[in-house]
């Protein structure tokens, strides 16, 4: 390829197998249609790539956050829960809907004797030879 290229570029890049993957994410990207930064000179786009990085006119955290923006699927943004009492005062002031609220839930009771009752109501399960 262009060795005096990469050698350049090892100087802004420590990691060899990093610039390979922020070379070849560039020159996807200047084969999609994005700008050069330099001038092409009959140059291939992993070249121009390089050449990019190894002049600066690209930083490599920029191309390494890019690069990485590119592969997430899924961003998850931490968003606090609304807390009860919020809500239920946003809906008081009619800031809400009632659909905002959390519903109520509520749960059966159940008393400590008919926990036994129904405990000695169950039937063990029949013995296998499998076990």
């Amino acid at each position: 390829m262009a060795r005096v290229t990469v050698e350049d570029c090892i100087d802004k890049v420590d990691n060899r197998f990093e610039l390979v993957l922020l070379a070849s994410h560039r020159a996807r990207q200047i084969s999609q249609g994005s700008h050069i930064t330099i001038d092409r000179d009959n140059d291939k786009n992993p070249v121009v790539a390089l050449r990019e990085i190894a002049d600066e006119t690209l930083s490599p955290d920029d191309l390494k956050e890019d690069l990485i923006h590119s592969l997430q699927k899924h961003v998850e943004v931490d968003e606090p829960e609304p807390d009860a009492a919020a809500v239920s005062l946003a809906i008081a002031n009619g800031e809400a809907e009632e659909d905002d609220a959390p519903e109520n839930v509520n749960f059966d009771q159940m008393t400590e004797e008919d926990l036994l009752a129904g405990i000695e109501g169950l039937v063990p399960p029949e013995k296998n030879d499998d076990y």
